[in-house]
Order: C-alpha cells, then structure tokens, then sequence
C-alpha cells in the first residue's frame, strides 16, 4: 500500500512538470508579496482539458499578475505548488458534468461541502464560468459565492472589495461582497415553495441590506480576450486562441451563448486582434479565432486580407463557427491555403420554416452555396450542426433536413459531409427556458442514423442520456443539491449514469419535483424560475416577447401555406 502512495505521487510530481515545464507564456507573473492572498484556482477537469479554455486563461493571467494575490494552479490531474493554508478557493465551471470534481476537489481540500458549514479557518470558496453565471442553483450550496458576469473588470472588483474585509469573519466578509454587482452570495438568500415537490413559491434575501436582484458585471470594452499561455499539451495542441467577437447578433430563441453574453461586442481589430496575433505567433504557428460568430465583426473581411498575406503562408488558421452566409470561396480558400481542411457552420435544421421559429435568419440556398463555396476554396469536408427535438418541430421539418444534407451531396460531391446533431435543451436567460426536452428526440437522432449514413453522410449525434442530464441542471433548483450528491453514490463517482439520477429521484420522492417536471414538462411562463433572482441580460418581459414571437412564426407560415394551397 506504501509502494503504491509512492508510486502514486511520483507520477503525479512527473506528470505536473511535464504539463507546466511545457508552457510558453505570454505575459510576465508578478512576484507575490509576504501577505499575499493565498488563491487557488482550479478548473474541475483534466489539465489538457483546462489550459484549453481561454476564460482560465485570461484569470489565472489576471490573478498571477497581482502582487497581492499568490495563485496556484489546480487540475484533476495536476497542480502546481500548493499553499499550506488556502485563502481562497475559485473554481472555473465551464460543463455542467464537471460538477463531480468540484465535489471530490472539495473533500480533497477538506473543505464541508455546505457552505453553512464552514468556519472562520476554512477557505472562501467562489465559483464563475458558463455554467454558474446561467443557472448556479443547483449547486448554490457549494460556493460561498458565484461571480456572474465577464472576469475583465469582475475579478478585480471582488479582490478589491475582499482585501478591505480579509479579517473579518466569514458572514461579514459575505456580506460586503454581496453589495458588489455580480457577485452572489447564495446563502444570504431564502427559497420556499409551494410544498416540497411543488414550485417555488418565492426567492427574497434574509434581510434588507441584501440586493433582491443580483445583476450581472458585463465587459463592454473592445479590447477582447486572447491566450495568455500555449502549450502542445492542450487539447488543441500549441494553439494560439484570439477572441474576435462576444456573444452573437442573431439571438436564435434556443441560444444560450448569444442571450447569456449579450451585447454583441467586436474586438478592435488595430488594439486588440492584430497585436494579440502578432505576439501569438512569436512561439507558435498555429491560430485559432474565437467566438460564437466571427464572420459577423463589422471588419472581418479586413482582418482575412491581414491573415493572407505572404509572411503567414506558415500559419495553421482555425477558426470558430461561422454564419453560413458569410462562408464565401475567398474564406474557403484563405482556410484552406492556411492548413484548415474543414469549416463549421450551424444551420439547426434544413427546414425553412423551423429556422423561421428558432430565428435563424438563413435559407437553404444559402447553405447550398456555401458549400460549392467550400469546396472551391480547397476545403475537403463540411461540417454542419443541427438538433432534434426543437420545440414545435414536426415530422416533415426531420424529412427536410435529411432531403437538405443530401442535396449537398449533389452540390459539392468532392465534400465531405458531417452532420453533428444534438437534442434541444432548455437553456435558462433564453426565451425557450420554458419549454422542455422533446420525449421523440432520441427515435429522431435515430431515424437520421438510418437514413444519412446510408447516403454517405457522416452523422455525429451527442448523447441523448446526456442532454437530460443538462436539461436536469440547465433548469434545476437548489433541490436538485442533494440529489447531485446522492448520484455520485452510485456507480462511477466520477461519471454518474443516467441510471444514478433516476435512483436519486427514486430514493427522494416527495422531497422535490419528479424528473419528468424538470426536464420535459412546458413550464408556465408566470411560474417563479429558480434563477428570477439573478438579471443577466434581457429581462423576463422582453425574454417572454421573444419566445411569443416565435410561437407567432408558426401562424405566420400555416397562413402562407394556406393562401398557396388555395391559389393552387
């Protein structure tokens, strides 16, 4: 047992050096001062994982650069140097899976899981990332506090506020960093409901001096985020990440990334893209543009020229999704002469009518054409995504989609076709945050199996079990906590099967809603939703506009199919 704790920590003392001694990085660490707050910042995942995520990125290079703050590193794989005794604890939550190693990171740390548990001597432990500025509910009681919003301007207003009330004890530290905007303390917050598998009945803070609504700290500068270390261990091996555009003009209803980031935000191409590249490309070759939808930045074409001079023929060029209609043969062709053999657009359905409802401003020629564009530029294969399950799909819109995808076939033969689909999910700050997850979504991730692979198409579904899982957390409670917990009993800790989380509901009936509310059932749109208390973009008026509008889409189109029926 001795030889394997051993064996075990040489491993991973061989392992830490291999992934850090591997990094180039492109900003200079400050030295820490005799007081400083002992951080660490973790990223619940793999270090390949995590070092590819430009958002710990960019925080661990705003930590490191503070002489007031000493920042260590911590992966479920690796770690830097840790302090004896932890300050703070922040945790970057990117997927909502990942939840089981902030658990074990937890108890790794010895820290009570419950927030309400903790004393004076424990660290303070926040959270941030997607996951948590969407919906922190249902881990709440996990975090002492949640930081929603962009880090840029965040992460420094919280240490600010903190280092004015570092000895003091933990409920008044709490209660100072509740008044800074965006930053949630959920233990300063009441939830009651209905009955204990009812709705919520109301979300208020225990007193008041505690803001009712937390609002979200968004960045507005046009200075946007690029990497701030490359390594060949990285998923995406020695890739330098610039970020070109934040959130998404489009505002397709189901889109968490374009509601949740919203405003539309460009990076300046002469402040921030151009000197970003040209320090990147100082200790790599390989480039990667970054953001829901980069086509879309007012320069964009200005930029491309940029990247096809001559002195970058050495460049590997990758870039994010891009709007189908913006996919032109002078894109394909710069991709292409850059080492890309493929480009990503998302069409999320090959009927005209249910791109109408979603708001997906695009027609099928336009897919069409951007396909004969691709492949004349040089790109060997075309990869597009789309969903099953979408709310108010019918059978006909599947059989379109399919009739779509081969037609391309047809249009740029030399192309090789992916057609990656997922399940619709419920996203919360969304305008279909109410509706819930199609019961005949798996049969369709099944018949498109069937009939495309048999065409020549290649189909990547995502997991059908995975996606309930998502929608489980995407619209849970603070219920939800003890049944995340009591999953994790069962089977693999580290990776809950959807057999565990059924258990669980078994196991706590009567105790919170059943998973088929959670996950299936249309809520009412003047139900309390467990994040109401928590004003990230839009407001509710304006999100139940938005999802009247597409219902509104429906009526639209039946009328129009009526007049053509009558005129025949």
């Amino acid at each position: 047992m001795a030889q394997s704790v051993i064996y075990i920590r040489r491993l991973t003392k061989t392992l830490n050096q291999a992934y850090f001694q591997s990094e180039h990085l492109l900003f200079e660490p400050t030295t820490p001062n005799h007081d400083a707050i002992a951080l660490v910042f973790a990223f619940p995942n793999s270090y390949t994982v995590g070092i590819t995520s430009l958002g710990y990125q960019v925080v661990w290079a705003n930590l490191a650069r503070r002489a007031n703050i000493n920042v260590s590193r911590w992966f479920t794989d690796a770690h830097e140097n840790l302090p004896r005794d932890i300050e703070i604890l922040g945790f970057s939550f990117s997927w909502e899976l990942d939840y089981v190693n902030i658990l074990a990171a937890l108890n790794q740390f010895e820290i009570p899981i419950d927030s309400r548990d903790r004393q004076d001597h424990h660290p303070l432990v926040f959270g941030g990332g997607p996951v948590l500025t969407a919906n922190p509910e249902p881990f709440a009681e996990w975090f002492d506090l949640v930081l929603l919003g962009d880090g840029e301007e965040l992460i420094g207003n919280f240490l600010e506020a903190y280092q004015t009330v570092r000895d003091a004890g933990r409920m008044e530290k709490l209660r100072h960093l509740a008044k800074i905007q965006g930053i949630y303390v959920p233990q300063l917050y009441h939830v009651t409901y209905d009955a204990p598998d009812g709705a919520i009945a109301a979300i208020t803070p225990i007193d008041s001096d505690i803001p009712a609504i937390v609002q979200k700290q968004t960045y507005k500068g046009n200075i946007l985020s690029a990497s701030t270390v490359v390594t060949e261990r990285a998923a995406w091996e020695s890739i330098f990440m610039v970020e070109v555009v934040r959130s998404c003009p489009e505002m397709c209803r189901f889109c968490l990334a374009s509601y949740l980031t919203l405003p539309f935000r460009s990076a300046s191409i002469e402040s921030s893209l151009i000197p970003a590249i040209a320090e990147g490309l100082t200790v790599t070759n390989r480039l990667g543009l970054l953001g829901a939808s980069i086509t879309q930045h007012p320069e964009f074409d200005s930029l491309l020229d940029y990247l096809a001079q001559p002195q970058f023929d050495q460049v590997r060029l990758s870039l994010a999704s891009v709007r189908t209609n913006t996919l032109t043969e002078k894109l394909a062709r710069i991709l292409s002469q850059r080492d890309s053999r493929s480009v990503t657009v998302a069409i999320e359905s090959g009927s005209e009518r249910l791109r109408q409802i979603i708001n997906k401003k695009l027609h099928n020629d336009e897919i069409t054409q951007a396909a004969i564009n691709a492949q004349a530029g040089g790109l060997k294969a075309l990869k597009l995504y789309g969903m099953a399950g979408v709310p108010m799909e019918n059978d006909r819109d599947i059989e379109q989609t399919i009739e779509m995808l081969i037609s391309l076939k047809k249009a740029a033969p030399k192309l090789k076709i992916t057609f990656g689909c997922s399940t619709f999910v419920p996203k919360s700050h969304t305008p279909w945050q109410w509706q819930g997850v199609s019961k005949t979504a798996e049969k369709k991730l099944q018949y498109f199996r069937k009939q495309l692979q048999s065409k020549g198409i290649d189909f990547r579904p995502e997991s059908y079990k995975d996606s309930l899982i998502q929608a489980l957390i995407s619209r849970g409670d603070r219920r939800l906590t003890k049944l995340l917990r009591l999953a994790c009993t069962y089977g693999d800790r580290e990776s809950p099967s959807d057999g565990s989380y059924k258990r669980a509901f078994k196991e706590l009936r009567g105790e919170l809603p059943p998973l088929e509310w959670y996950v299936h059932q249309d809520w009412a749109v003047d139900q309390i939703l467990p994040w109401q208390h928590l004003q990230i973009a839009l407001p509710l008026a304006t999100l139940i506009k938005h999802r009247a509008m597409s219902f509104s889409e429906i009526q639209n189109h039946d009328l129009l199919d009526l007049s053509a029926n009558r005129s025949n």
